[in-house]
């Protein structure tokens, strides 16, 4: 993974920039992505200032990595329009290169991945083995310490959108019952 927002970039931008977001499978935990996804959000200027500023922020960034660089412009408006498919991952799974937090926070919400699971029907090995996955054994960290998840309550836990990947397929190897749901939490 590419986590360029773990480090304050150094990028030069002007004062149109309200953010430049890192999104795509490059900011999910165990992914091999193939490039990265950038998206800068610009105030209200011309389409025209919006291609030119953005794509002198895609050579600063390719200075950075040795990925090649998708990179995506909008102001607010065109961002939220029904028509951008990319809306969602951005708003979801969307960190700022410039200050490190999820995009969504501009917002006042906190993307949160909730995973229900069942394990009624299993055998106590794979219910044990499945705790195991969890918890950890042995001194060895489990999902919710190496990659901060919370118990919620019996059968729900709660992660950061950048873990979806990872809790779903090794529980999905012990389970099949399990369901993700994407939410907003608000900030206060």
């Amino acid at each position: 993974m590419q986590k360029l927002w773990q480090k304050k970039q150094k990028l030069n931008y002007s004062k149109n920039v309200i953010d430049i977001v890192q999104f795509g499978s490059s900011v999910l935990e165990e992914s091999i992505p193939n490039d990265i996804d950038i998206a800068v959000i610009f105030n209200k200027i011309s389409v025209k200032e919006q291609i030119k500023e953005a794509h002198e922020i895609k050579k600063q960034i390719e200075k950075l990595t040795s990925f090649s660089v998708q990179i995506e412009s909008f102001d607010l408006e065109s961002f939220f329009q029904e028509g951008n498919f990319a809306r969602q991952g951005i708003l979801f799974h969307g960190r700022s290169i410039l200050n490190g937090k999820y995009f969504a926070e501009r917002f006042g919400m906190a993307p949160k991945l909730r995973i229900s699971y069942v394990l009624k029907n299993l055998e106590k090995k794979d219910k044990v083995r499945f705790n195991y996955l969890l918890s950890g054994k042995k001194g060895n960290y489990g999902l919710l310490k190496k990659y901060g998840g919370k118990l919620i309550y019996p059968g729900v836990i709660e992660t950061s959108p950048d873990n979806e990947k990872v809790f779903a397929e090794k529980m999905g190897k012990i389970t099949d019952k399990i369901k993700v749901e994407k939410i907003f939490v608000f900030n206060k």
